[in-house]
């Protein structure tokens, strides 16, 4: 189906999108915005799926964390809190 019509951009920079294509628009659907010299194109995004090996591969390219906190500090902060926990009952 295709439906030509005309929105208008208002002075307080709200875009007024006809009824007709309101209608025609999912609430709470997502729409992907292309914008080129001559045209604005809404596009509904699909059901996104992700390439979990892809993410993997790339998580595994990134530079490790240097404030990330090593084992050893990870354990000794939870026997702290333990001792803290434990020290109130």
């Amino acid at each position: 189906m295709t439906i030509k019509s005309i929105a208008k951009v208002t002075s307080e920079g709200k875009l007024e999108i006809p009824p007709e294509i309101l209608q025609q628009l999912q609430p709470l659907t997502e729409y992907e915005i292309l914008v080129t010299d001559q045209e604005i194109i809404l596009k509904k995004q699909s059901n996104v799926t992700v390439d979990l090996d892809l993410f993997l591969q790339e998580l595994d390219q990134l530079e490790p964390d240097a404030e990330q906190p090593t084992l050893e500090e990870i354990s000794e902060i939870v026997k702290e809190v333990r001792q803290e926990l434990w020290g109130k009952l």
